[in-house]
């Protein structure tokens, strides 16, 4: 490396009073300290004015790895000053300032205008492995120090409960239910990535704050400071990568099951949403199309109740919807991808879902399954995943890809297991980039063959980075109870606040058991204990980047709960249907979460930083910049079962039939109520009535079965689209405007061809409004791009909550509306 010395010797006094000599460099993108007594080296770099990378090593020059997730490289005209002390090193960019300790090697991050943000706390702890698998490596720790009061926002996806991630213990490892990543932010505006991917033990209690890693070759982690949560989101796009487009389709209503067993059933239940009129976009189709598990995962229709599977997609594709099948991260010895990967030493060798060959419950241990996990991190090993994968499925116009067991599932885990070699060393040392690995596999492959289908994955797990592959992580095989209904929002917000925008539940829980007499009987869509749990769930799950239906033990479709006219039935349709209303609002709140880094599930702490009462909150949130929702998230009607159960204890069964007593009257047209804070600092909007409410109050908001409390913040402008069956039947030639006054707003209508890459090329358009409070003047601006087939012209109905509406001609042009 090409160093610039720049400071001479300074001189320090060491406890035996001998003099030390220091020695500082510049290098192209910071400055390397030596720390006295030859403990290690540290490198501070600018990557950006705003991102800063720091490395500590032990060893006599720094690690070169080539990064899985950082996607960025130091910019080469990065401006920023370096002055010297004789105790410190003071770098300052356009956007922070950064103080390097020349006696300890410690580092503290402050604004420009000298407010402290981030110190780290004593020095850097390697232990070295002297033997196993990862000798020659080290076991990595960092300390910081932050405020008392500071809450601090991420680490993945957790079932935690927790919204601020203070005060706590936790380790970090993929798993069905919980997506690890080393990552927070700060309510201060800045946040720390460190670039490890094994597993790592966050701690943040009196003594600090810190990540243990149990195997790294140095300190490498990341700060930046964005000065808001949406500042360090882009930054952290920027530093990992960008989120492409979703088709508009993704964003509709999504129907699935554990499992159709044939495929005139999948076939059959599209059909039926098109007989009841109720909007659909997706059908999934789970496991088992393969046949039996020693085939598990062969990427082919081998099943005979899949006889005809081009048939299959042309008949869902012929009722205008779209089509999502399950594929893993692991196969049966009697495939065809097993026995490639084997010949060329790329599966592991830990025991790994499913447990047995034979179908059946309990699995039959005389009669192991012989399913193995393949090595993601190989780039052979994902060109021969999506080689069958493209021969076996794509190949009928398949549309979106299931990607199951992306953690991946590991049984009865044993330490050793860890010490598995993979592509890039141990599995322990890349761990937790699993999913980020076999995920981006897929997209990569699926953008190298065609630009004609944006690549959709819904996936099980998530790693920092992984929004740039086209990716909705849901959050695992949750169990059916309010407890883990109440989990899901944090859960949440706290992926969405890694940067990783695109995430879902299983709504309704996956595991149902519990509310059956027995296993497998579908009684539950009869039981008013599930029936008030799944409508609060779907009421949630509207206002998610994707809305799915569902789980095991009983179906789940619409039509399982009533008929039309009947009032559970009838909650549930309406939140389909308004799911459908706000696709113009989605979708554009979509180009801004790509084009523009934004969020769609947002914590409130992002928007409403200065109030203190939404720091910790866990039961409300934004959904993009117009909605606050706040979901029912407590039993009202009928009796709250508690319930302990993990994805093992669901899928053993153990508590199929313990939710109590399902027999009971329960009145669902009875009025009851739910608390709701309302952030201060803005005017709110009641969806429903237009009522119109101060911030910074808590009241209670009368609610009914069929009513999730929503409220519109002042300033907003929420374009609504037309009834629909299907995301695309209709043009959005009609769209009705509700402007919400109190404050100035804007907001940017976004269209494109729905489904192809072509707007990377520029092809689409965008309409800017903006709202001006002081003259009530809503003023659509001049449209700007084109596209094939875009519309000329439309109408636009300005509605605004006080009765006012006025219909104008739209055709391009910039116009104004005085309300």
């Amino acid at each position: 490396m090409k160093t610039f010395r720049f400071v001479g010797l300074a001189l320090l006094l060491c406890s035996s009073g001998l003099s030390v000599a220091q020695e500082v460099s510049r290098t192209a993108h910071g400055v390397k300290l030596e720390v006295p007594g030859e403990k290690f080296s540290c490198e501070v770099q600018f990557y950006t004015p705003s991102i800063v990378r720091v490395v500590k090593y032990p060893q006599a020059t720094m690690p070169e790895e080539k990064s899985l997730a950082v996607v960025l490289s130091p910019t080469e005209d990065i401006k920023f000053k370096v002055n010297e002390t004789d105790d410190a090193v003071i770098l300052k960019s356009a956007a922070v300032t950064v103080t390097l300790d020349k006696q300890e090697g410690t580092l503290s991050f402050a604004d420009l205008q000298g407010n402290a943000l981030l110190t780290e706390q004593g020095e850097p702890s390697f232990k070295p492995y002297q033997e196993g698998a990862d000798k020659g490596y080290y076991r990595v720790c960092q300390a910081f120090r932050l405020d008392k009061d500071e809450a601090i926002y991420g680490l993945g996806q957790l079932q935690t409960g927790k919204m601020s991630q203070r005060n706590q213990q936790k380790y970090l490892i993929q798993s069905n239910l919980e997506d690890s990543s080393p990552f927070f932010q700060s309510v201060k505006g800045y946040g720390l990535y460190w670039d490890n991917y094994s597993p790592v033990t966050f701690t943040d209690n009196a003594d600090g704050t810190s990540f243990d890693f149990e195997v790294g070759t140095c300190v490498d982690y990341y700060f930046m400071y964005g000065g808001n949560a949406d500042g360090v989101i882009a930054d952290m796009r920027e530093l990992t990568g960008q989120v492409p487009m979703f088709p508009l389709w993704t964003y509709g209503f999504w129907q699935s099951k554990e499992r159709y067993k044939s495929q005139d059933e999948v076939v059959g239940v599209v059909g039926k949403y098109r007989e009841l009129g109720v909007p659909l976009d997706g059908i999934i189709q789970d496991w088992q199309y393969w046949g039996h598990n020693y085939l598990w995962n062969a990427m082919d229709f081998t099943n005979p109740l899949f006889p005809d599977p081009q048939k299959m997609l042309d008949d869902v594709h012929g009722m205008n919807a779209h089509m999502a099948i399950s594929i893993w991260s692991s196969f049966g010895p009697a495939t065809k991808p097993y026995r490639e990967l084997a010949s060329k030493d790329l599966l592991y060798d830990f025991k790994t879902w499913p447990a047995s060959g034979t179908e059946g419950w309990p699995p039959d241990p005389e009669y192991p399954s012989g399913v193995k996990v393949y090595d993601a991190y190989s780039p052979e090993a994902r060109d021969i995943y999506w080689k069958y994968l493209n021969d076996g499925i794509f190949k009928y116009g398949m549309d979106a890809w299931w990607m199951d067991s992306t953690d991946p599932d590991h049984l009865d885990f044993k330490p050793g297991d860890l010490d598995q070699k993979t592509y890039l060393g141990t599995f322990r040392k890349v761990r937790n980039a699993y999913p980020l690995m076999c995920v981006g596999g897929v997209y990569d492959h699926q953008r190298a063959t065609t630009s004609d289908k944006r690549v959709f994955i819904l996936t099980r797990s998530g790693f920092v980075g992984q929004q740039r592959y086209g990716a909705n992580v849901w959050s695992g095989d949750v169990g059916s109870s309010w407890e883990n209904l109440r989990k899901q929002v944090p859960a949440g917000l706290n992926f969405s606040l890694c940067g990783m925008p695109h995430w879902n539940n299983d709504i309704g829980g996956f595991f149902a058991g519990q509310y059956n007499k027995s296993w497998n009987d579908g009684t539950a869509p009869k039981n008013p204990l599930y029936q008030e749990l799944f409508v609060r769930w779907m009421q949630f799950g509207t206002f998610t980047p994707m809305m799915r239906s569902h789980g095991a033990d009983t179906p789940r479709e619409i039509y399982q709960f009533g008929k039309k006219g009947e009032l559970v039935y009838d909650a549930i349709e309406k939140m389909i249907r308004l799911r459908y209303t706000l696709l113009p609002y989605i979708y554009s709140t979509s180009w801004e979460v790509s084009h523009r880094q934004s969020t769609f599930m947002r914590a409130l702490v992002m928007d409403f930083p200065a109030d203190k009462q939404v720091w910790d909150m866990s039961d409300e949130y934004m959904f993009g910049k117009a909605f606050l929702v706040a979901p029912v998230l407590e039993a009202q009607y009928t009796p709250e079962t508690v319930l302990k159960v993990d994805e093992q204890s669901g899928w053993n069964r153990d508590n199929a039939g313990k939710a109590g007593d399902e027999t009971g009257t329960f009145d669902f047209t009875q009025k009851k109520s739910a608390p709701v804070y309302l952030p201060e600092g803005t005017v709110w909007y009641d969806f429903w009535t237009n009522e119109k409410l101060d911030g910074g109050q808590e009241f209670a908001r009368e609610t009914t079965l069929d009513l999730i409390p929503l409220y519109i913040k002042a300033g907003s402008i929420v374009p609504l689209g037309p009834d629909v069956q299907y995301a695309t039947e209709k043009p959005w030639d009609v769209l009705t405007l509700c402007v919400y006054p109190g404050a100035d707003g804007d907001f940017t209508l976004y269209e494109d061809e729905f489904d192809n890459y072509n707007y990377e090329k520029g092809a689409y358009t965008e309409i800017p409004m903006t709202w001006d409070e002081a003259s009530r003047r809503l003023t659509i601006g001049a449209r700007k791009g084109s596209y094939p087939g875009m519309l000329e012209s439309r109408k636009f109905i300005v509605r605004t909550p006080d009765g006012k509406e006025k219909t104008v001609n739209y055709t391009g042009k910039k116009l104004t509306v005085k309300l």
